[in-house]
């Protein structure tokens, strides 16, 4: 049976594109847009890893994080176009397992997910 990742971004254009590489990788890949609808979602789909945007409407991934922590400890890739170092020592800090920045190689993060 195939990993599932769930990819968390309210860009359509990007989900698409990472959902389209991850699954000609191997994975179930399932989406949703903002903070918010990844919680639901994650509690149904309980996936192995997550890929998610900081700069969502409705909820961010920093707060998304904040409450997905106190429920599982699913590894979390930030996939987000902020680079200060203040932003990634934060995602760290609150739980991401790691932190990527846009723009961004499909290539390589198809390889952080497997990792």
């Amino acid at each position: 049976m195939s990993k599932t990742i769930m990819v968390v971004d309210d860009e359509e254009r990007l989900t698409s594109l990472v959902k389209t590489y991850l699954t000609q990788e191997g994975f179930r890949v399932v989406t949703a847009r903002n903070g918010r609808e990844a919680l639901f979602l994650a509690r149904q789909e309980k996936p192995d890893l997550i890929v998610l945007d900081l700069m969502m409407p409705e909820m961010d991934g920093y707060e998304f994080l904040r409450l997905h922590r106190k429920e599982r400890e699913t590894p979390i890739i930030l996939l987000t176009a902020r680079v200060e170092d203040s932003d990634k020592v934060l995602g760290l800090e609150l739980g991401a397992d790691d932190y990527v920045t846009k723009p961004f190689s499909p290539r390589e993060l198809a390889a952080r997910v497997r990792a």
